[in-house]
């Protein structure tokens, strides 16, 4: 049985815009079901790819499928499929907060009323405040209300929970992870690295308009470093010089001995073996984050702009 059709498929997509290319032969496949974390530094392409898929802008070379289809030629059609968060929410001043909700979700077709109501208490919503008395925060708020409320086969969200206040934020992922578990399939774009972390099944990187590394955490894991903190009885023999091990530092505390390390993953056996024969009072192995997974994609090679407007952003 073949694997189901992926809900975005893109194959060495290119755009320029006069002589600056945004985008130089990207990739990007998002299978159904899953929420596949999309990052990079500002300038990667990422809200160009976007663009793209909604069908704002036309691609000037390589292949674009959304549900299969072409979203420059049929994106009315697929608009109907999807809701859209943008990190920077316009909406209209005049109106109150269900107001916006009520047009917002004219334009999804299909909305969920008993959910948007749950998710409107969720989010702490006053939807009777018009929007020029909102916060940057619950405009935020509106956006994602109506979009997590529609009965949508794909969520794409850039940048959804700029805005929002820590609390929130644990509100977005628990909704998001509950939109998962009812098979909708999320595109998330975020500079929240522990975000991306705590939803994404898949990531993909890209950088100056090319994809440079996709897949799960787990796999992309296996190609960088663990951390490992032991306190052992004895110092492990030949530990600093064992193959796979790098940082290490063994102290003496209180008659015993207190060694940190980072191993990559296929020597991870070998190294604890050594640990074990010294006789292991504690032992703490922790994986790669997605921030080292994401230093390690980037290399040295971060130019000034990137490394001041990105890592800053991610770290946060």
């Amino acid at each position: 049985m073949s694997p189901p059709a992926p809900v975005i498929h893109i194959q060495e997509l290119t755009k320029t815009f006069g002589k600056v290319r945004a985008l130089d032969g990207l990739d990007l496949t998002v299978r159904p079901g899953e929420v596949h974390g999309f990052l990079g530094p500002n300038g990667a392409g990422k809200s160009t790819t976007i663009r793209i898929l909604l069908g704002l802008i036309r691609a000037t070379g390589g292949h674009v499928e959304l549900f299969g289809a072409d979203p420059w030629r049929e994106a009315v059609r697929l608009h109907g499929r999807l809701a859209y968060v943008a990190g920077d929410v316009a909406l209209w001043p005049g109106l109150t907060g269900g107001q916006c909700l009520d047009v917002i979700g004219a334009t999804h077709g299909r909305v969920d009323e008993k959910r948007r109501k749950r998710l409107v208490e969720r989010f702490d919503l006053d939807p009777t405040k018009r929007i020029r008395d909102y916060s940057k925060g619950n405009r935020q708020k509106v956006a994602l209300v109506a979009a997590l409320a529609a009965e949508a086969d794909l969520l794409v969200l850039d940048e959804p929970t700029s805005g929002l206040d820590p609390l929130m934020e644990q509100t977005f992922q628990q909704c998001v992870r509950e939109r998962r578990e009812d098979g909708i399939t999320v595109l998330l774009s975020s500079h929240i690295l522990g975000e991306v972390e705590a939803l994404a099944d898949r990531v993909s990187i890209i950088r100056r308009g090319r994809t440079i590394t996709t897949g799960s955490l787990a796999d992309l894991r296996q190609h960088t470093r663990m951390s490992v903190h032991a306190v052992t009885a004895r110092e492990p023999d030949g530990l600093a010089a064992a193959e796979g091990v790098a940082d290490c530092v063994c102290e003496r505390l209180d008659g015993q001995v207190d060694t940190k390390l980072t191993i990559d993953a296929k020597h991870l056996d070998a190294t604890i073996g050594r640990l074990h024969a010294a006789q292991i009072h504690t032992l703490t192995v922790t994986p790669p984050s997605l921030d080292a997974l994401f230093l390690r994609a980037y290399g040295e090679a971060l130019d000034a702009r990137e490394s001041s407007e990105t890592l800053a952003e991610a770290a946060r």
